[in-house]
């Protein structure tokens, strides 16, 4: 449940701890819901001033919950909506005078066929908010005993909430996968921590765990006891106080083979305890998936850490027989194919320590730039600057890009110092932009500039590894890349040559592999790669 919050932020006349309350009062209040078989609305006023003033006061709706147990009557979504005229009586005097009100004592017709019930929400001896509970009268008929059970836990939660008791911000609450519900199962215990009552699905959910005898009369903490003498596993201390409902927890019992959760809710009246509400849930196949996922996950996790060691075997082989190659263009080949295996190496072992749904790739690929400038043939100094931030990435994404990444740097430095030996420092920039368009589809823009001497003037062929960066960028990432001069700065003195990448992921290419060979570099008008790539999985 979301609770609309903006009427409450800084709010002047709301205490420390005020606005957690009822953060946790919306956050588990779909058991009120569930018990008392009605629709829920939350109002509070809508001015600061309407906080202590009646005089033009009226009333927002901040949450709505509707029962699981029944049909619901409260149809339209009214979070943020004004207060109808007919129900700001009712909640005017119950924010008031801090008095519970009925539709029937409103001068209603006896037999209409919706009747609100407006409780008010009181801690620390201010009104925090008016409950209002919505139920229709056209299915009301002689309650079982199980709907007399559900109806009188809720006139304990009731009485609780509206003093402020329940939900208490110092214990548990229902904020955890596979919490139960009313409909799953539910226990009533008394004071002793005895089952007064047991619900059809609660004893099926038990029965379940082997606990063939009738449940009530029984005390529920001997009960876990038994099981887990019978499965051998040790007892945790703090789980008896909530077996006998003294505290308000969760656990889970586990015997043959089947999970059943369990949760607590004191009960208390004029500040002494008087029993217990427990709910319960057989959640053994939600267990056995999710062991089933983390050894999923674990078993990827090895997979990609193995893939990783692999890759650095093959680097290393290239390694040795670079070494052994007297060919000058075979040892330049190699070290180019060890580059690119080393690149893939570097993203798996990044895989390696997490499995999420995306990848933050910030850190990878400025280590990636480095690495690509470092590892470059050039014999002179590079130096690298990102700027911008790639943010979240599919994973399928991580890889082609720091590919294509590692050939543009790397071409830039090979290259990009040409014949001029007064020149003896080069700088690659790579600036990251995310973009958004009319139809809020996700692209990532990356351009990649140098200062060194640029594209060959006229037409020009890539070479092998800017053929790689364009199937990588066409095939992998759907995206674009283009190769285009550097365009200076009004202030700046052209001295080299830029080259970029665009695409939703920016690319450079080995722009510079066929340059003329007797080319000078007087000018340095330097290279700007640009590459575009759409964001698939429209991550933010």
């Amino acid at each position: 449940m979301a609770l609309h919050e903006e009427p409450l932020i800084d709010h002047p006349h709301l205490r420390a701890g005020d606005l957690d309350w009822l953060r946790a009062l919306v956050g588990d209040w779909q058991m009120l819901a569930d018990l008392t078989f009605s629709d829920l609305v939350l109002w509070f006023p809508h001015t600061a001033e309407g906080f202590v003033s009646q005089e033009g006061r009226s009333f927002l709706a901040l949450a709505q919950a509707r029962p699981s147990t029944t049909q619901t009557v409260v149809h339209r979504d009214v979070v943020g909506d004004r207060i109808r005229a007919d129900l700001k009586p009712m909640v005017e005097r119950a924010w008031r005078y801090q008095v519970e009100t009925n539709s029937s004592d409103e001068g209603r017709p006896a037999p209409a066929r919706l009747r609100v019930q407006a409780v008010p929400l009181v801690r620390g001896e201010r009104t925090l908010g008016v409950m209002t509970l919505h139920y229709s009268t056209i299915a009301l008929r002689a309650p079982s005993r199980l709907e007399l059970v559900y109806q009188q836990c809720a006139k304990d939660l009731l009485t609780m909430a509206s003093s402020g008791r329940w939900p208490d911000l110092g214990q548990e609450f229902a904020g955890y996968g596979g919490a139960p519900r009313v409909g799953d199962g539910l226990l009533r215990l008394d004071v002793e921590g005895t089952v007064v009552f047991a619900s059809p699905n609660a004893t099926s959910a038990l029965s379940r765990l082997g606990v063939s005898e009738a449940l009530e009369g029984r005390s529920l903490a001997g009960i876990g006891a038994e099981l887990r003498r019978a499965v051998g596993g040790m007892v945790d201390e703090s789980e008896p106080l909530m077996l006998t409902g003294r505290k308000a927890m969760r656990a889970e019992l586990e015997a043959h083979g089947s999970t059943v959760t369990l949760r607590s809710v004191p009960l208390y009246r004029a500040g002494e305890r008087f029993g217990a509400i427990v709910l319960c849930r057989d959640v053994t196949d939600l267990r056995r998936r999710d062991k089933q996922l983390m050894s999923k996950d674990a078993t990827i996790k090895e997979i990609h850490h193995r893939v990783k060691n692999n890759l650095q075997t093959v680097s290393a082989l290239l390694r040795m027989q670079s070494r052994r190659m007297d060919s000058e263009e075979g040892r330049s080949g190699l070290q180019r194919a060890m580059r690119r295996v080393e690149t893939i190496a570097i993203v798996h072992d990044s895989l390696s320590k997490g499995l999420e749904d995306s990848v933050d790739v910030d850190e990878l690929m400025r280590r990636q730039l480095r690495l690509a400038a470092e590892m470059a043939e050039s014999g002179r100094q590079a130096h690298t600057v990102v700027e911008g931030s790639f943010g979240q990435l599919p994973p399928d994404m991580v890889t082609p890009l720091a590919l294509v990444i590692t050939e543009v740097v790397a071409n830039a430095v090979e290259h990009g110092f040409a014949e001029d030996p007064e020149h003896r420092e080069l700088q690659v920039q790579m600036r990251v932009r995310r973009r958004t368009d009319a139809a809020g589809r996700q692209g990532l823009e990356l351009e990649i500039v140098d200062d060194g001497v640029g594209i060959p003037e006229g037409s020009w062929s890539p070479g092998l590894g800017l053929q790689i960066v364009q199937t990588l960028v066409r095939g992998e990432l759907s995206g674009t890349i283009e190769w285009t001069p550097r365009v200076p700065a009004a202030d700046e003195a052209v001295t080299a040559t830029e080259v970029g990448v665009t695409h939703e992921v920016g690319v450079a290419d080995e722009a510079g592999q066929t340059a003329e060979p007797g080319r000078q570099t007087a000018e340095r008008i330097g290279t700007r790669v640009v590459l575009r790539a759409p964001i698939l999985s429209g991550l933010s």
